[in-house]
Protein backbone atom coordinates (compact mmCIF):
# COMPACT_ATOMS: atom_id res chain seq x y z
CA UNK A 1 0.00 0.00 0.00
CA UNK A 2 1.07 3.19 -0.96
CA UNK A 3 2.75 5.02 2.46
CA UNK A 4 2.76 9.33 1.93
CA UNK A 5 5.54 10.41 3.09
CA UNK A 6 5.96 14.07 4.44
CA UNK A 7 6.47 16.05 7.39
CA UNK A 8 4.40 18.22 10.10
CA UNK A 9 6.05 21.67 9.79
CA UNK A 10 5.75 24.75 11.75
CA UNK A 11 3.95 26.57 8.33
CA UNK A 12 1.49 23.38 7.80
CA UNK A 13 0.53 23.51 11.73
CA UNK A 14 0.21 27.44 11.27
CA UNK A 15 -1.88 26.92 8.29
CA UNK A 16 -4.42 24.13 9.58
CA UNK A 17 -4.59 26.34 12.64
CA UNK A 18 -5.87 29.30 10.18
CA UNK A 19 -8.17 26.85 8.79
CA UNK A 20 -9.42 25.35 11.94
CA UNK A 21 -10.19 29.44 12.76
CA UNK A 22 -11.59 30.16 10.18
CA UNK A 23 -14.06 27.33 10.07
CA UNK A 24 -15.26 27.96 13.60
CA UNK A 25 -16.16 31.46 12.63
CA UNK A 26 -17.84 30.76 9.42
CA UNK A 27 -20.01 27.42 10.63
CA UNK A 28 -21.31 29.23 13.54
CA UNK A 29 -21.69 32.83 12.23
CA UNK A 30 -25.71 33.85 11.91
CA UNK A 31 -25.84 34.69 8.30
CA UNK A 32 -29.23 35.20 7.00
CA UNK A 33 -30.03 32.71 4.51
CA UNK A 34 -29.79 35.18 1.46
CA UNK A 35 -26.25 35.85 2.26
CA UNK A 36 -25.61 32.34 2.70
CA UNK A 37 -26.77 31.61 -0.99
CA UNK A 38 -25.20 34.85 -2.08
CA UNK A 39 -21.48 33.45 -0.99
CA UNK A 40 -22.21 29.31 -2.18
CA UNK A 41 -22.81 30.86 -5.70
CA UNK A 42 -19.71 33.21 -5.66
CA UNK A 43 -17.81 29.91 -4.75
CA UNK A 44 -19.51 27.89 -7.07
CA UNK A 45 -18.65 30.43 -10.18
CA UNK A 46 -15.17 30.98 -9.14
CA UNK A 47 -14.43 27.27 -9.22
CA UNK A 48 -15.90 27.17 -11.95
CA UNK A 49 -14.18 29.86 -13.95
CA UNK A 50 -10.98 29.66 -12.19
CA UNK A 51 -10.76 25.86 -12.32
CA UNK A 52 -10.99 25.98 -16.32
CA UNK A 53 -8.88 29.19 -16.47
CA UNK A 54 -5.54 27.38 -15.13
CA UNK A 55 -6.09 25.05 -17.90
CA UNK A 56 -6.00 28.04 -20.35
CA UNK A 57 -9.36 28.46 -20.63
CA UNK A 58 -9.57 32.16 -22.29
CA UNK A 59 -13.57 32.91 -20.89
CA UNK A 60 -14.04 35.69 -18.62
CA UNK A 61 -15.31 35.58 -15.16
CA UNK A 62 -18.16 37.54 -16.65
CA UNK A 63 -18.69 34.52 -19.36
CA UNK A 64 -18.37 31.99 -16.88
CA UNK A 65 -21.66 33.18 -14.63
CA UNK A 66 -23.71 33.41 -17.50
CA UNK A 67 -23.51 29.41 -17.86
CA UNK A 68 -23.20 28.64 -14.42
CA UNK A 69 -26.05 31.15 -13.00
CA UNK A 70 -28.21 30.04 -16.27
CA UNK A 71 -27.34 26.16 -16.38
CA UNK A 72 -26.64 26.38 -20.02
CA UNK A 73 -25.66 22.60 -21.34
CA UNK A 74 -24.45 23.45 -24.35
CA UNK A 75 -21.87 26.12 -26.52
CA UNK A 76 -25.10 26.72 -28.67
CA UNK A 77 -26.84 27.81 -25.83
CA UNK A 78 -24.40 29.92 -24.35
CA UNK A 79 -24.07 32.02 -27.66
CA UNK A 80 -27.30 32.37 -27.92
CA UNK A 81 -26.87 33.96 -24.15
CA UNK A 82 -24.38 36.45 -25.42
CA UNK A 83 -21.43 34.17 -24.80
CA UNK A 84 -18.76 34.84 -27.31
CA UNK A 85 -15.99 31.90 -26.89
CA UNK A 86 -14.48 29.21 -28.62
CA UNK A 87 -16.74 26.37 -28.24
CA UNK A 88 -14.24 24.26 -26.36
CA UNK A 89 -13.76 27.08 -23.40
CA UNK A 90 -17.39 27.08 -23.05
CA UNK A 91 -17.99 23.12 -23.10
CA UNK A 92 -14.92 22.95 -20.13
CA UNK A 93 -17.11 25.69 -18.19
CA UNK A 94 -20.39 23.62 -18.84
CA UNK A 95 -18.35 20.31 -17.52
CA UNK A 96 -16.55 21.76 -14.75
CA UNK A 97 -20.23 23.27 -13.49
CA UNK A 98 -21.57 19.62 -14.07
CA UNK A 99 -18.45 18.34 -11.52
CA UNK A 100 -19.58 20.71 -9.15
CA UNK A 101 -23.13 19.55 -9.31
CA UNK A 102 -21.96 16.04 -8.73
CA UNK A 103 -20.13 16.43 -5.56
CA UNK A 104 -22.76 18.29 -4.29
CA UNK A 105 -25.20 14.98 -4.73
CA UNK A 106 -22.54 12.35 -3.63
CA UNK A 107 -22.64 14.32 -0.49
CA UNK A 108 -26.62 14.87 -0.27
CA UNK A 109 -26.81 11.14 -1.13
CA UNK A 110 -24.12 9.98 1.96
CA UNK A 111 -25.50 8.00 4.34
CA UNK A 112 -22.35 6.41 5.26
CA UNK A 113 -18.78 7.11 4.81
CA UNK A 114 -17.97 7.35 0.99
CA UNK A 115 -15.98 4.61 -0.62
CA UNK A 116 -13.16 6.69 -2.45
CA UNK A 117 -13.42 3.75 -5.64
CA UNK A 118 -11.61 3.69 -9.38
CA UNK A 119 -15.14 4.28 -10.68
CA UNK A 120 -15.98 7.26 -8.88
CA UNK A 121 -12.53 8.74 -10.33
CA UNK A 122 -13.18 7.92 -13.35
CA UNK A 123 -16.70 9.09 -13.29
CA UNK A 124 -15.55 12.67 -12.67
CA UNK A 125 -12.61 12.43 -15.08
CA UNK A 126 -15.73 12.01 -17.41
CA UNK A 127 -17.34 14.67 -16.21
CA UNK A 128 -14.45 16.75 -16.84
CA UNK A 129 -13.69 15.95 -20.14
CA UNK A 130 -17.59 15.10 -21.61
CA UNK A 131 -16.84 16.17 -25.68
CA UNK A 132 -13.52 17.29 -25.17
CA UNK A 133 -11.51 13.82 -25.94
CA UNK A 134 -12.47 11.17 -27.51
CA UNK A 135 -15.53 9.13 -26.00
CA UNK A 136 -12.63 6.19 -25.40
CA UNK A 137 -10.27 8.52 -23.70
CA UNK A 138 -13.06 10.25 -22.02
CA UNK A 139 -13.64 8.16 -18.20
CA UNK A 140 -10.92 5.99 -18.70
CA UNK A 141 -7.01 5.18 -17.50
CA UNK A 142 -4.45 6.28 -20.49
CA UNK A 143 -2.70 3.70 -22.01
CA UNK A 144 -0.27 6.35 -24.22
CA UNK A 145 3.23 7.97 -22.39
CA UNK A 146 2.44 11.42 -21.37
CA UNK A 147 5.38 14.36 -21.02
CA UNK A 148 4.84 17.91 -19.18
CA UNK A 149 6.67 20.40 -21.04
CA UNK A 150 7.79 23.76 -20.08
CA UNK A 151 5.23 26.10 -21.92
CA UNK A 152 7.83 28.36 -22.64
CA UNK A 153 10.92 26.60 -23.80
CA UNK A 154 9.65 23.49 -24.77
CA UNK A 155 11.86 21.80 -22.51
CA UNK A 156 10.37 18.39 -20.79
CA UNK A 157 9.52 19.37 -17.37
CA UNK A 158 8.51 15.83 -15.52
CA UNK A 159 7.54 12.60 -17.29
CA UNK A 160 4.91 11.01 -15.65
CA UNK A 161 4.64 7.05 -14.46
CA UNK A 162 4.12 4.45 -17.45
CA UNK A 163 0.68 3.83 -18.90
CA UNK A 164 1.88 -0.01 -17.49
CA UNK A 165 2.11 1.41 -13.73
CA UNK A 166 -0.75 3.92 -13.57
CA UNK A 167 -3.72 1.07 -12.50
CA UNK A 168 -1.65 0.07 -10.22
CA UNK A 169 -0.72 3.46 -8.72
CA UNK A 170 -4.02 4.54 -8.89
CA UNK A 171 -5.65 1.38 -6.99
CA UNK A 172 -2.64 1.51 -4.55
CA UNK A 173 -3.69 5.12 -3.56
CA UNK A 174 -7.45 4.68 -3.12
CA UNK A 175 -6.32 2.08 -0.86
CA UNK A 176 -4.45 3.97 1.55
CA UNK A 177 -7.14 6.56 0.86
CA UNK A 178 -9.73 4.27 2.43
CA UNK A 179 -7.49 2.49 5.00
CA UNK A 180 -8.17 3.41 8.47
CA UNK A 181 -4.73 4.39 8.69
CA UNK A 182 -5.21 6.88 5.93
CA UNK A 183 -8.35 8.10 7.13
CA UNK A 184 -6.49 8.87 10.08
CA UNK A 185 -5.04 11.88 8.87
CA UNK A 186 -6.43 15.21 8.93
CA UNK A 187 -8.78 15.71 6.40
CA UNK A 188 -7.09 18.59 4.64
CA UNK A 189 -3.68 16.76 4.91
CA UNK A 190 -5.49 13.74 3.04
CA UNK A 191 -6.78 16.33 0.25
CA UNK A 192 -3.33 17.90 -0.40
CA UNK A 193 -2.04 14.30 -0.77
CA UNK A 194 -5.29 13.77 -2.93
CA UNK A 195 -4.76 16.59 -5.40
CA UNK A 196 -0.68 15.73 -5.19
CA UNK A 197 -1.07 11.89 -6.28
CA UNK A 198 -3.63 12.42 -9.22
CA UNK A 199 -1.44 15.43 -10.76
CA UNK A 200 1.87 12.96 -10.50
CA UNK A 201 0.34 9.78 -11.74
CA UNK A 202 -1.32 11.68 -14.34
CA UNK A 203 -3.38 8.84 -15.02
CA UNK A 204 -5.40 10.36 -17.97
CA UNK A 205 -4.50 11.49 -21.50
CA UNK A 206 -6.48 14.87 -20.36
CA UNK A 207 -7.73 16.50 -17.53
CA UNK A 208 -5.84 15.30 -14.99
CA UNK A 209 -5.87 18.82 -13.17
CA UNK A 210 -8.96 19.28 -13.06
CA UNK A 211 -10.21 15.74 -12.05
CA UNK A 212 -7.01 16.55 -9.17
CA UNK A 213 -9.00 19.45 -7.78
CA UNK A 214 -12.10 17.97 -7.63
CA UNK A 215 -11.36 14.54 -5.90
CA UNK A 216 -8.91 17.04 -3.30
CA UNK A 217 -12.36 19.28 -2.93
CA UNK A 218 -14.92 15.63 -2.21
CA UNK A 219 -12.45 14.85 0.63
CA UNK A 220 -12.60 18.12 2.13
CA UNK A 221 -16.59 17.88 1.51
CA UNK A 222 -16.98 14.68 2.74
CA UNK A 223 -14.88 15.01 5.63
CA UNK A 224 -16.07 17.94 7.75
CA UNK A 225 -14.55 20.70 5.81
CA UNK A 226 -17.57 21.75 3.30
CA UNK A 227 -17.40 25.01 5.39
CA UNK A 228 -20.94 25.57 3.59
CA UNK A 229 -19.63 25.17 0.35
CA UNK A 230 -18.41 29.14 0.96
CA UNK A 231 -14.62 28.49 -0.78
CA UNK A 232 -12.99 27.51 -3.79
CA UNK A 233 -9.06 26.92 -3.82
CA UNK A 234 -9.03 27.08 -7.67
CA UNK A 235 -8.90 31.10 -7.66
CA UNK A 236 -5.71 30.96 -4.96
CA UNK A 237 -4.39 28.72 -7.16
CA UNK A 238 -5.02 30.81 -10.40
CA UNK A 239 -4.05 33.70 -9.24
CA UNK A 240 -0.62 32.09 -7.71
CA UNK A 241 -0.30 29.91 -10.80
CA UNK A 242 3.66 29.98 -10.36
CA UNK A 243 3.88 28.67 -7.12
CA UNK A 244 0.89 26.29 -7.75
CA UNK A 245 2.60 24.23 -10.16
CA UNK A 246 6.23 25.15 -9.51
CA UNK A 247 5.52 22.97 -6.07
CA UNK A 248 3.66 20.21 -7.80
CA UNK A 249 7.21 19.95 -10.27
CA UNK A 250 9.34 20.34 -7.04
CA UNK A 251 7.95 17.29 -5.36
CA UNK A 252 7.26 15.17 -8.24
CA UNK A 253 11.00 15.75 -9.49
CA UNK A 254 12.69 14.59 -6.31
CA UNK A 255 12.75 10.80 -7.31
CA UNK A 256 11.19 8.36 -9.68
CA UNK A 257 9.17 6.61 -7.77
CA UNK A 258 6.17 8.39 -6.14
CA UNK A 259 6.68 6.77 -2.52
CA UNK A 260 10.21 8.25 -2.21
CA UNK A 261 8.83 11.75 -2.61
CA UNK A 262 8.77 14.12 0.09
CA UNK A 263 4.94 15.93 -0.11
CA UNK A 264 5.76 18.49 2.69
CA UNK A 265 6.64 21.31 -0.21
CA UNK A 266 3.52 20.73 -1.98
CA UNK A 267 1.67 20.30 1.63
CA UNK A 268 2.61 23.64 2.98
CA UNK A 269 1.43 25.21 -0.32
CA UNK A 270 -1.68 23.56 -0.28
CA UNK A 271 -2.23 24.21 3.60
CA UNK A 272 -1.37 28.05 3.13
CA UNK A 273 -4.32 27.84 -0.18
CA UNK A 274 -6.37 26.80 1.80
CA UNK A 275 -5.96 28.62 4.91
CA UNK A 276 -5.60 32.11 2.92
CA UNK A 277 -8.85 31.28 0.71
CA UNK A 278 -10.89 30.71 4.45
CA UNK A 279 -9.25 33.61 6.58
CA UNK A 280 -10.36 35.70 3.41
CA UNK A 281 -14.17 34.26 3.68
CA UNK A 282 -14.06 34.21 7.48
CA UNK A 283 -13.56 38.38 7.51
CA UNK A 284 -16.37 38.67 5.01
CA UNK A 285 -18.64 36.73 6.99
CA UNK A 286 -17.71 38.84 9.82
CA UNK A 287 -19.07 41.61 8.10
CA UNK A 288 -22.16 40.11 7.00
CA UNK A 289 -23.35 38.76 9.95
CA UNK A 290 -26.16 40.00 11.49
CA UNK A 291 -24.97 40.86 15.84
CA UNK A 292 -24.89 37.43 17.66
CA UNK A 293 -26.58 39.09 20.37
CA UNK A 294 -29.60 39.79 18.09
CA UNK A 295 -29.82 36.05 17.15
CA UNK A 296 -29.41 35.44 21.11
CA UNK A 297 -32.81 38.01 22.06
CA UNK A 298 -34.86 36.44 18.56
CA UNK A 299 -34.03 33.24 19.25
CA UNK A 300 -34.14 33.13 15.31
CA UNK A 301 -32.06 34.41 11.97
CA UNK A 302 -33.93 37.56 10.46
CA UNK A 303 -34.97 37.90 7.00
CA UNK A 304 -33.84 40.76 4.93
CA UNK A 305 -34.37 41.68 1.92
CA UNK A 306 -31.17 42.73 -0.55
CA UNK A 307 -31.55 46.10 -0.15
CA UNK A 308 -31.43 45.71 3.78
CA UNK A 309 -28.22 43.43 3.68
CA UNK A 310 -26.37 45.76 2.17
CA UNK A 311 -27.34 47.90 5.07
CA UNK A 312 -26.22 46.08 7.45
CA UNK A 313 -23.46 44.51 5.78
CA UNK A 314 -21.95 48.45 6.03
CA UNK A 315 -23.07 48.58 9.82
CA UNK A 316 -21.18 45.60 10.60
CA UNK A 317 -17.99 46.88 8.95
CA UNK A 318 -18.89 50.59 10.16
CA UNK A 319 -20.47 50.48 13.17
CA UNK A 320 -23.06 53.30 12.78
CA UNK A 321 -24.77 54.63 9.84
CA UNK A 322 -26.35 58.28 8.92
CA UNK A 323 -29.22 58.74 6.25
CA UNK A 324 -26.36 59.90 3.90
CA UNK A 325 -23.88 57.12 4.39
CA UNK A 326 -26.81 54.58 4.00
CA UNK A 327 -27.83 56.73 0.31
CA UNK A 328 -24.47 55.81 -0.72
CA UNK A 329 -24.89 52.33 -0.36
CA UNK A 330 -28.21 52.28 -2.63
CA UNK A 331 -27.24 55.30 -4.92
CA UNK A 332 -29.97 53.66 -7.51
CA UNK A 333 -32.54 53.97 -4.14
CA UNK A 334 -34.75 56.78 -3.51
CA UNK A 335 -34.97 58.08 0.35
CA UNK A 336 -38.27 56.90 1.01
CA UNK A 337 -37.37 53.55 0.20
CA UNK A 338 -34.35 53.49 2.36
CA UNK A 339 -36.27 54.80 5.31
CA UNK A 340 -38.75 52.21 4.74
CA UNK A 341 -36.24 50.01 4.63
CA UNK A 342 -34.53 50.81 8.41
CA UNK A 343 -37.90 51.33 9.68
CA UNK A 344 -38.28 47.61 8.87
CA UNK A 345 -34.91 46.67 10.34
CA UNK A 346 -35.89 48.52 13.38
CA UNK A 347 -39.47 46.76 13.63
CA UNK A 348 -38.01 43.75 13.93
CA UNK A 349 -35.27 44.74 16.18
CA UNK A 350 -31.91 44.36 13.88
CA UNK A 351 -30.84 47.93 14.54
CA UNK A 352 -32.12 51.68 16.63
CA UNK A 353 -32.56 55.03 15.65
CA UNK A 354 -29.93 57.52 17.68
CA UNK A 355 -30.90 60.92 17.82
CA UNK A 356 -32.85 63.13 15.79
CA UNK A 357 -33.41 65.41 12.79
CA UNK A 358 -30.12 65.99 10.74
CA UNK A 359 -27.97 64.31 13.64
CA UNK A 360 -30.00 60.54 13.38
CA UNK A 361 -28.04 57.28 12.97
CA UNK A 362 -28.71 54.29 12.90
CA UNK A 363 -26.55 51.15 15.33
CA UNK A 364 -27.16 47.98 15.40
CA UNK A 365 -29.32 47.12 18.04
CA UNK A 366 -27.29 45.56 21.29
Amino acid sequence: MYIPRYRITTAILKNIGLVEAAREVIENAPIIPAWEAKFQSEARLKAAHYGTALEGNDLTLQQAQIIVDQVLDTPEQAAAAGVVGRERDVQEVINYRRVLDHLEQLKAAARTQLEYSKELLLQIHQLVTDKLVELEKSGQLRTVQVVLRNSVTGEVGFRPPTPLEVPFLVEDFLRWLNSDFGRSEHPVIRAGITHYVLAAVHPFVEGNGRTARALATLVLVMEGYDIKRFFALEEYFDKHAEDYFGSLMTVSNQATKLEDRDLTPWLETFTQALAIELTRIKESVRQVSVDTQIRKQQGKQVTLSERQMKLMEYLNANSQMTMAEARTQLPMVSEDTILRDLKDLMIKGVVVKKGSTKAAHYVIKK
